[in-house]
């Protein structure tokens, strides 16, 4: 039998588990996914602790997991533009995409560019659609300066190659272990902790036009005392001080759609976007794959192989 993520209760990373389940069978308009690669992200892990328990609720067993990239296997009736065995990049929005099939809207499907790996298009969508909508909500412009929280994360990775095809100076906060690919993206790298906000005065010349956080931890009231208008700040994490303040929050959900995943993966096909993929894991190893995304020093996205 296949095998996908369960888990029957909030908790930590040990209520995760991975169980023998009936092999999906698509409905009209559905394609069943044979999954090679699925990305996994800090609010999957945020909605199994049930910290979003009301804007998100669980039913139990829950699945987990939206990214997702394999070959299609069967397709239900109505499904016209898509042919078993095609190579595809997709999205759900049912928490089921860590698992060996998957049953997929075919309006949520992009094929998957020759040029593309698979552990890159399986870890594409929710950082990639993310990155896409926070830079969109900031309406950067030739010669503006950015400045980006969590810049080699997964989605602060994305955030500082799509800025800077915008013709924007951009400044990246991050560890000094990725000041170096930072560099290599021609992002200006400072580095987090004690003195930030002095540092970061001192590369900008006092100048700053626009901030992305990805991180939280009071990147937003940051951005407010370098200046920064709260139309031109978004962050993707910390609702709270976007609320308080009246900052955007344009994420993942802003920018989910076939055909934004279709740009992201021929900007990658083209080689004008890097997906750094820091570590991949089998399926059965899906809690050791959340411990080393929740210590959060990695660089780019990590995603499971079934």
């Amino acid at each position: 039998m296949p095998q996908a993520v369960r888990y029957s209760e909030h908790g930590g990373i040990d209520v995760l588990r991975v169980e023998d389940v009936a092999r999906p069978v698509p409905g009209p308009g559905q394609v069943l996914v044979e999954v090679r690669a699925a990305g996994i992200n800090p609010g999957e892990a945020a909605i199994r602790e049930g910290v979003f328990a009301q804007q998100f609720p669980s039913t139990f067993p829950s699945g987990q997991g939206s990214d997702l990239a394999g070959v299609v296997a069967e397709l239900g009736a109505d499904v016209e533009e898509i042919q078993v065995g095609d190579e595809v990049i997709g999205f759900v929005h049912t928490r089921s995409s860590q698992a060996e099939f998957v049953l997929v809207e075919a309006e949520n499907l992009t094929p998957k560019p020759s040029g593309v790996s698979w552990e890159t298009a399986g870890g594409l969508f929710v950082a990639g659609t993310t990155a896409y909508a926070a830079v969109r909500a900031v309406h950067l412009r030739d010669g503006d300066t950015l400045v980006v929280s969590g810049a080699a994360g997964g989605v602060g990775s994305l955030v500082v190659q799509l800025a800077k095809l915008t013709g924007a100076t951009v400044v990246g906060i991050a560890s000094e272990a990725n000041h170096a690919w930072l560099e290599e993206q021609d992002v200006l790298p400072v580095a987090y902790g004690e003195g930030l906000e002095e540092r970061v005065r001192e590369v900008t010349g006092g100048k700053v036009d626009a901030f992305i956080d990805t991180y939280g931890d009071g990147y937003v009231e940051l951005a407010l005392r370098l200046g920064v208008y709260t139309g031109r700040i978004d962050t993707v994490i910390d609702f709270a001080a976007a609320q308080k303040y009246n900052v955007k929050t344009d994420g993942n959900m802003a920018a989910a759609s076939a055909e934004v995943m279709r740009d992201l993966a021929a900007l990658v096909d083209k080689g004008l976007l890097e997906v750094p993929v820091a570590a991949t894991y089998p399926l059965a190893r899906v809690q050791d794959a959340y411990r080393e995304l929740e210590r959060r020093h990695t660089r780019g996205k990590i995603v499971l192989k079934p």
